[in-house]
Order: structure tokens, then C-alpha cells, then sequence
């Protein structure tokens, strides 16, 4: 008896299956490309503009200036101060008070929030506190101390735009926290720090105060938007 001879053509393999942006359409594979040709760009452009703004000052800086403040500050705001021959020694605290409409139409005044302490409160304890609770309310202060002279008054538009970026973020923290703001219509705030020398180890002779020092600055108006909830 004669068998059929076996075909000496071998099978050929299953085609290996795409993942990833090959396992797209070609024009899904297309958008895929143009977002990270974006997300690359504005990557980039965020890092140069970091850079100008850290740099000392040159051509670019002079001309364009006013464009790279726009774009960093505040909230990318960088500094040198982890690599400071003599760091930051005291604990700076900042606390607000609030002028608040009641429903009534009477005019109640808060008494003063320690929101530092409460940033605290959140991160003690906590292995993956955010960034907001660590460095929001404690940048946006160092931003305003910098722009200010010691009788508070602004520097330039700088100047102006700290204190907009420290209204807005105690605003908003008041009707979160403070329950008179959360019951009317802020109208006013007064931000304060204090500030409190870090004491020396048992063992060092030097001796400092551990009393606090404020800072207060004046009343700011609440504009209508940001009363009525804008920030809330």
C-alpha cells in the first residue's frame, strides 16, 4: 500500500498580534501621532521657558521677558533655596481671616485660620500627601513675600499678580473650611504670617527667640466673582 506523500512546504506561522499604536487604524495611528508631536512640543517649550526663567538674563530674557512670567508664574515658579549655604532656619505660618455678609445682611468677622496648620494636618501621618497640601499655600506666600517690600506694598505687576494668586487660594479655602464663610458671602480678607525661629539642639549654646513675629497685610476686597463662588 503507497501513503500520499507529505507536502515539504512547512506551515507557515500565525501572524503575531499588534499591540500598541500598531494595533490601531492607520487613522487612529495617525491622531496618536499628532497628540504626542503635540504633548512633545508643549513639553519642550515648558522646559525652555523654565530654563529663560532661571537663566541670568540674556537676548531672549529682555525680549521676551513678559512672555516667559506669563507662562511660569506662579504656579511653576522655580528657586534655588534646597541648595542655600544657610537654609530656611524658622517655620513660617500662614493664617487669614475673613469679613463675611451673612444672610441677614449683617457683617460677621472670623477669627484667624491657621491654614498651615492645616496643610500640616493633612501630610502628618499621610505616606502620599499632595502636592497642593505640601507646597500651594507655602509657595504661593514665598511668591508674594518676594514681590512685596516689608510695608507691603507690590513690586511691579509681579507685585500684583501674587496677591491675586494668595486672595484666591485663601478665598477658596475659607469656604471649604471656615463654617461663617460657608454660611454667607466673603467680603473682604486679611492674610498674616508668623513667623517662628526653628530652636537650636540642647547641646548648642546659641540661644533664640520662640516667640512668633507677624506679618499682617492689609484688608483685600473680594471681588464679586470670586464672593460669589467663583473659587468655591
Amino acid at each position: 500500500m503507497v501513503l500520499p506523500a507529505k507536502s515539504s512546504a512547512a506551515t507557515p506561522p500565525p501572524p503575531a498580534s499588534r499591540t500598541g499604536v500598531a494595533a490601531l487604524s492607520p487613522r487612529y495611528q495617525v491622531v496618536a501621532a499628532l497628540v504626542l508631536a503635540v504633548v512633545g512640543v508643549a513639553a519642550c517649550v515648558h522646559v525652555l521657558m523654565v530654563f529663560l526663567s532661571l537663566a541670568p538674563a540674556n537676548t531672549v530674557t529682555k525680549q521676551h521677558g513678559k512672555a516667559v512670567e506669563q507662562w511660569v508664574y506662579p504656579e511653576f515658579e522655580q528657586n534655588w533655596k534646597l541648595f542655600a549655604p544657610n537654609p530656611l532656619q524658622q517655620n513660617v505660618a500662614v493664617q487669614v481671616r475673613a469679613e463675611v455678609r451673612m444672610k441677614d445682611g449683617s457683617l460677621r468677622t472670623t477669627g484667624w485660620s491657621d491654614l498651615s496648620a492645616q496643610d500640616g494636618a493633612a501630610i502628618d501621618g499621610n505616606p502620599v500627601p499632595s502636592h497642593t497640601q505640601q507646597n500651594e499655600l507655602r509657595r504661593a506666600w514665598d511668591f508674594f513675600a518676594a514681590t512685596h517690600t516689608a510695608d507691603n506694598r507690590p513690586v511691579g505687576m509681579r507685585g500684583s499678580l501674587s496677591e491675586q494668586y494668595v486672595r484666591r487660594i485663601v478665598v477658596m479655602r475659607l469656604y471649604r473650611t471656615d463654617p461663617i464663610s460657608r454660611d454667607g458671602v466673603i467680603q473682604r480678607v486679611q492674610v498674616r504670617s508668623s513667623t517662628t525661629n526653628v530652636q537650636p539642639p540642647a547641646w548648642s549654646r546659641e540661644r533664640v527667640s520662640d516667640k512668633p513675629v507677624y506679618r499682617i497685610v492689609p484688608w483685600w476686597t473680594v471681588p464679586a466673582d470670586e464672593a460669589a463662588g467663583g473659587v468655591r
